[in-house]
């Protein structure tokens, strides 16, 4: 993975489980977002667990987008066929737009390694100047959908944060 420096931009980990809320499975998926963030200069501001709820999720990205002011959330889990994976429609209920491209790339790279890669129902999309990217709940997803988005996530925030002006060329 192409390393990006990502100092100074704060990160919220979403994930969504309901086996993990209870305390019954160990979170792989919001750790190994930690992990691949902090040793690119990210701060985890939020770590939380909450299970496959929609208000619950839809409340807790809320929060983190207005009240904390985090650059970007990342969700892990919940993005699949299971009737309890709701975490695509808990960030579509939130998010004042979409950012499909993010989600577009992440399927068409996972597609290049196993079939059921277009099966995943994950999106991405902005609530005020916070990027909200659903990512699946397996370390070896997370990994594959952090290095579609890792290269353009810094100029992502920095233009949220309207430091980036015009493009002139």
């Amino acid at each position: 993975m192409a390393e990006a420096d990502l100092a100074g931009i704060r990160v919220g980990i979403l994930t969504c489980s309901d086996k993990g809320a209870r305390g019954e499975r160990e979170d792989r998926g919001g750790p190994a977002i930690r992990e691949l963030m902090t040793a690119r200069g990210a701060s985890v501001a939020d770590y939380r667990i909450v299970p496959d709820d929609q208000e619950q999720i839809a409340s807790a990205l809320a929060e983190m987008a207005d009240q904390q002011h985090l650059d970007v959330v990342f969700t892990t889990g919940g993005t699949g066929l299971a009737p309890r994976d709701v975490s695509p429609q808990a960030t579509l209920a939130v998010i004042d737009y979409q950012v499909p491209g993010l989600a577009e790339a992440m399927r068409a790279a996972g597609r290049a390694k196993t079939p059921y890669a277009v099966l995943s129902r994950q999106v991405a999309g902005v609530r005020g100047r916070t990027l909200i990217i659903n990512l699946p709940g397996s370390p070896r997803a997370v990994q594959e959908g952090l290095e579609i988005v890792l290269p353009v996530l810094a100029h992502a925030v920095q233009t949220l944060r309207g430091a980036v002006g015009d493009h002139a060329q």
